[in-house]
C-alpha cells in the first residue's frame, strides 16, 4: 500500500515537471529559433548584465576602472553569499525577511566576543552558531506551529534588530585583530578574499544544488508539497534546515561586513533581504516555489550591484537607491506572477 502511495506520489510530482517543462516550451518559442543553451534563464540574465555594463561604460569613464570593478565585487559579495541559502528557501516555497537583522546580529556578537578577548574561530564560530539558532527558531515556528512565513521571518527581522540594540548598546564596534580584518579587507592571489569565500560558496552550492539526491528534493518540496509527503519526503525536515542555513549564511555574511568595514554596525544589514530576494527572483527564482538556481541568484545580485554603482557613478542621490531597488523587486515578482499565469501554472 505504502509502494502504492509512493509511486502515486512521485507520479504527481513527475506529471506536474513534465507540465511545467511542456509550459516552458510553450512559453519560449518566441525563442524556438535559438539554441536550448541560448534559451536558459541564466544566459538571458547574462546578456542583460552585459547590456547594463555597456551603458556603464558609456556614461562613466570610471566603470571599468579596475578598483571600480573591485568595490563592485567586494560590495555585493555579502548578498551573493546569503543568496546562496535565500535560493534554497525559495525553491521550498518560502522566504526570510530576518536575514539582513541576522547579518547585524552575527557581526555584532563576532566582535563583542573579539572584544572579551576571545580567540578569533571561537568567536567566528559563535557569531555562525548565533545565526544558525535564529535560522532554526525560523523553521521550528514555520514547519511545526505553521505560522506563514511573512508574519514569522518579518517578527524575527523585528525581535533580533531589538537584540543587536540591546547587546551593543545601540553603538557600533570596533577595534579589532589584523587576522579578522584579513577575511574582509585581504587579498589572496590578487583576488579580495571575501570575493574568494563568495566564489567558493556559489559553485559548490550551485553544484551541490544541481547534482545531489539531498538538494533535488527541495525542487520537489516547492513543486507540490502533498506529493512530497506521500512519496516519503520529510518536507518539515527539508524546510527546517532550509531556514538554519538560511541564519548560518547570513551570520557568516555579517562576518565578512564587519571585517570590511573594520566596525559592527547594529544596523548594517538593513535593506539586505529585500536586494536578496529581489536577485534570486530576477535570477530565476520563484515566491510560488519549486524554480530557480543559485547561478541565476548570482547575476540576479551582479545586477543589482551594477545599478547600485552605476547611480554612484552617475552622482544620484543614495537615496533614490531605495527606490529603485524596490521599483526592480516589484517588477520582479509581477513578471514572475505573469510568467506563471501565462503558462498556466
Amino acid at each position: 500500500m505504502l509502494k502504492e502511495r509512493n509511486s502515486i506520489a512521485q507520479g504527481d510530482i513527475g506529471t506536474k515537471a513534465g507540465k511545467e517543462a511542456c509550459a516552458d516550451d510553450a512559453g519560449s518559442s518566441r525563442f524556438s529559433g535559438l539554441p536550448r543553451w541560448m534559451r536558459a534563464h541564466e544566459i538571458q540574465i547574462l546578456c542583460v548584465n552585459l547590456v547594463v555594463g555597456f551603458l556603464l561604460t558609456l556614461a562613466s569613464p570610471y566603470f571599468l576602472n579596475a578598483d571600480n570593478l573591485t568595490a563592485v565585487a567586494i560590495g555585493f559579495a555579502t548578498d551573493a553569499i546569503i543568496a546562496v541559502a535565500m535560493t534554497m528557501i525559495l525553491i521550498t516555497g518560502g522566504f526570510d525577511l530576518s536575514v539582513g537583522a541576522v547579518l547585524a546580529f552575527g557581526g555584532m556578537v563576532a566582535a563583542l566576543c573579539l572584544q572579551a578577548g576571545w580567540n578569533m574561530w571561537v568567536s567566528i564560530l559563535c557569531a555562525l552558531a548565533s545565526g544558525a539558532l535564529i535560522g532554526a527558531v525560523n523553521g521550528l515556528i514555520i514547519t511545526r506551529i505553521k505560522v506563514n512565513p511573512l508574519i514569522t521571518t518579518l517578527g524575527m527581522l523585528s525581535i533580533v534588530n531589538s537584540l543587536t540594540l540591546v547587546i551593543s548598546g545601540g553603538y557600533p564596534l570596533s577595534s579589532f585583530p589584523k587576522a579578522f580584518l584579513f577575511i574582509g579587507q585581504g587579498f589572496l592571489f590578487g583576488i579580495p578574499f571575501s570575493v574568494l569565500i563568495m566564489i567558493v560558496l556559489i559553485l559548490v552550492g550551485d553544484v551541490l544544488l544541481r547534482n545531489t539526491r539531498a538538494l533535488r528534493l527541495l525542487y520537489y518540496v516547492g513543486s507540490n508539497e502533498n506529493a512530497a509527503m506521500l512519496s516519503g519526503i520529510p518536507v518539515r525536515l527539508v524546510r527546517f534546515w532550509v531556514y538554519v542555513f538560511g541564519g548560518f549564511m547570513a551570520a557568516l555574511a555579517g562576518i565578512i561586513a564587519t571585517s570590511r568595514l573594520s566596525s559592527a554596525f547594529p544596523l548594517a544589514g538593513s535593506g539586505t533581504e529585500l536586494r536578496v530576494i529581489s536577485a534570486c527572483v530576477i535570477g530565476g527564482a520563484s515566491l510560488a516555489g519549486g524554480e530557480g538556481t543559485i547561478l541565476g541568484s548570482l547575476l540576479g545580485v551582479l545586477l543589482m550591484g551594477l545599478i547600485s554603482n552605476g547611480l554612484v557613478l552617475l552622482n544620484v542621490s543614495t537615496y533614490w537607491q531605495g527606490i529603485v531597488s524596490g521599483t526592480i523587486l516589484i517588477a520582479a515578482v509581477t513578471f514572475d506572477i505573469l510568467s506563471r499565469q501565462r503558462k498556466g501554472t
